[in-house]
C-alpha cells in the first residue's frame, strides 16, 4: 500500500475509532492498515483526539498492557445536549400528539436516526462508567434506541417480547402488572440471550408507570442478571407513584390539554 499523507490517516483513524465505539483497536492494527510506524500513527491519534475533544463528539482513551489499544468513547458536551432537549420538547408540543387514551404518538420520533443518534449518545454518556454486559428492551417502539445505546457501549442488545416465538427457542415467560392500567401482562426472553450472572441497562422509549420496567427487572432475576441503570426517552410526571425509582430521562412532562402536551421541559439531567 502506498503511503498516506498525515491528513488522510487522520480521517482514516476517525473513521475506524467512530465506527467501533467502546472497542479497543491495538496500534498494530492503524500501524499494518496504513502502512505507518508505531511512532506515527501515535502522533496521529494525538490529533484525532484533541479534535474530538474539542468538538465534543467523544473521546479517545489509551489503553495500556498487552492487549492495549486506543477505544473511542462517544459523549456529548452539556450545551448540546440540553439544545437537543429543548428542540426535542418543542417537537412534542405539536398539536395532534395526543391520542385516544391520552397515549402520544412517538413512532415518526422514535424512527428517526438523526433524533435517536443523539438521544442514544446523551444516554449511553450517563452510563459510561457503569459496567455493563448487555442493553435490554421490549419489542418494539424502544429497539431503536436500545441499539443505539448498545452500540455506543459496545455491549450486546437483548430484546424481550410480547408473545413468544418458535425461532427464540425456549424461553422464559413472566406475568407482569402494567404500572397505569393494572393489568397483566407477559413478557418473554430467549434462553440463550445471555449469560448468568450478567449486568443490563434497560433502554426504552416512554416511562409512565414504570411496569414495564419492573417487568424487565423481575425477567431479569431468572436469568440471575442484575438491572443496574434504566434509561428512557420521555418520562411522564403526571404518574408521580412509580414501581421503579431509579432511571434517567431526555425529557420529561406533567400535564396534557386536548391535543398537546403543555408542561414539557428537559429533564433534571440537563440541570
Amino acid at each position: 500500500m502506498e503511503k498516506l499523507s498525515r491528513n488522510s490517516r487522520v480521517v482514516a483513524i476517525t473513521k475506524l475509532l467512530i465506527e467501533s465505539p467502546n472497542k479497543i483497536i491495538g496500534l498494530n492494527n492503524f500501524s499494518e492498515l496504513l502502512n505507518a510506524a508505531k511512532s506515527t500513527i501515535s502522533e496521529d491519534i494525538v490529533i484525532v483526539r484533541e479534535i474530538l475533544q474539542k468538538l465534543e463528539m467523544g473521546r479517545v482513551e489509551t489503553i495500556s498492557g498487552a492487549a492495549g489499544g486506543i477505544k473511542f468513547i462517544p459523549t456529548i458536551g452539556y450545551e448540546k445536549g440540553q439544545e437537543f432537549a429543548l428542540e426535542l420538547c418543542e417537537l412534542l408540543k405539536d398539536d395532534g400528539r395526543v391520542i385516544a387514551g391520552n397515549f402520544i404518538y412517538m413512532t415518526d420520533l422514535m424512527y428517526n436516526p438523526e433524533i435517536i443518534g443523539k438521544a442514544g449518545v446523551i444516554l449511553s454518556s450517563y452510563f459510561k462508567n457503569v459496567d455493563v454486559d448487555y442493553v435490554i428492551t421490549v419489542e418494539t417502539k424502544g429497539i431503536p434506541l436500545a441499539y443505539e445505546v448498545a452500540r455506543n457501549l459496545g455491549v450486546q442488545l437483548v430484546i424481550a417480547r410480547r408473545d413468544t416465538q418458535v425461532t427464540e427457542g425456549p424461553t422464559v415467560t413472566i406475568n407482569y402488572v402494567s404500572g397505569t392500567s393494572g393489568r397483566l401482562q407477559q413478557m418473554s426472553l430467549s434462553k440463550k440471550s445471555m449469560k448468568a450472572f450478567s449486568k443490563s441497562i434497560f433502554i426504552d422509549d416512554f416511562m409512565k408507570g414504570g411496569g414495564t420496567a419492573q417487568g424487565i427487572k423481575d425477567l431479569l432475576k431468572e436469568f440471575d442478571s442484575e438491572l443496574v441503570g434504566i434509561g428512557v426517552l420521555l418520562d411522564n410526571k403526571e404518574v408521580e407513584k412509580k414501581l421503579v425509582d431509579k432511571y434517567v430521562s431526555i425529557v420529561e412532562f406533567k400535564s396534557v390539554e386536548k391535543s398537546a402536551i403543555i408542561d414539557i421541559k428537559p429533564s433534571k439531567m440537563f440541570l
